[in-house]
């Protein structure tokens, strides 16, 4: 029997739900970063085996929204519950239940999907306190299943796809078995983009960018690909951080970028990118669309 299923991951801003991701599916495709805001677009990844086939929905973390983005971001992130087969609900190892995990919690209390409960960073935990906060979940008996992980260290990574295995209903291969997102390559890209500049990037310039791919050629018989984008911010002052003094910052962005790039393409990158200001574009509706923020 071929099981299959749609399962989203849902989860306070960088609990670790892109590491997680990126873990199960082997490939860097959703970007990662201890900002704020890093996954904004509803992002499907493709995880088959031999008898069973698992679509993952990684969506933005769950937060009050500030301006017509965040409005965006959590509509997106709310809506996957009603689409999905498995809800896998992302926690840390904090002790104490924060504000926005019992907002998440508050949204799941009448869903009837079965729900995996990730407690991440169990690395941090000794024995002891791992089995208290296992307990303390237990007590809500909202959740099917309980596991413990470390995302970055690849801990009880085996036993959550064992869990969402013996869960996944009866179904189709959706997709070929070489795939692994259904997102176009320009788009990957330019995500890969943004989480340089994330990482680089301070304060609220990071939240205010966006990359679009303008052009991606390969150059003739040769083993070399150009790429073309432009990271867009909102503001001019913003414009001269990105590019830094003499143009450091774009350089480092750019060499950071390239070699993730590289590794996605398999060939040599020419990467040229461009800073533009688009002023307020988070706070317009038309701007958040035609970003492709839909």
């Amino acid at each position: 029997m071929y099981k299959s299923g749609f399962i989203s991951v849902i989860g306070r801003p960088n609990v670790g739900k892109s590491t997680l991701l990126n873990k199960v599916i082997g490939e860097k495709i959703s970007i990662i970063s201890d900002k704020p805001q890093t996954t904004r677009n509803k992002i499907q990844l493709v995880y088959t085996d031999e008898d069973f086939q698992v679509v993952f929905l990684d969506t933005p973390g769950i937060q009050m929204p500030k301006n017509a983005l965040g409005e965006y971001m959590l509509k997106l992130s709310k809506s996957t519950l009603a689409e999905v087969d498995i809800i896998t609900f992302m926690v840390d190892d904090s002790m104490e239940t924060g504000k926005l995990d019992n907002y998440i919690l508050e949204q799941l209390s009448d869903v009837i999907t079965p729900i995996i409960l990730l407690i991440n960073k169990s690395d941090k935990l000794d024995e002891e306190e791992t089995k208290i906060l296992v307990q303390k979940y237990k007590n809500m008996n909202r959740f099917d299943k309980i596991i413990p992980i470390s995302a970055l260290y690849d801990t009880n990574i085996d036993e959550y796809i064992k869990a969402i295995k013996d869960i996944l209903p009866e179904g189709p291969q959706y997709f070929p078995e070489d795939m692994i997102t259904d997102q176009p390559e320009r788009f990957i890209i330019a995500e890969l983009i943004r989480e340089k500049a994330l990482l680089n990037l301070e304060e609220e310039v990071p939240h205010g960018i966006y990359v679009g791919v303008d052009a991606v050629k390969t150059r003739g018989d040769k083993d070399l690909i150009d790429v073309y984008a432009n990271i867009y911010c909102e503001k001019e002052s913003h414009k001269g951080i990105i590019i830094g003094k003499k143009g450091q910052m774009l350089r480092t962005i750019g060499e950071s970028a390239r070699v993730d790039i590289e590794k996605l393409m398999g060939s040599k990158i020419n990467l040229q990118l461009w800073v533009k200001v688009e002023k307020n574009w988070r706070d317009k509706d038309k701007k958040v669309k035609y970003f492709g923020y839909k």
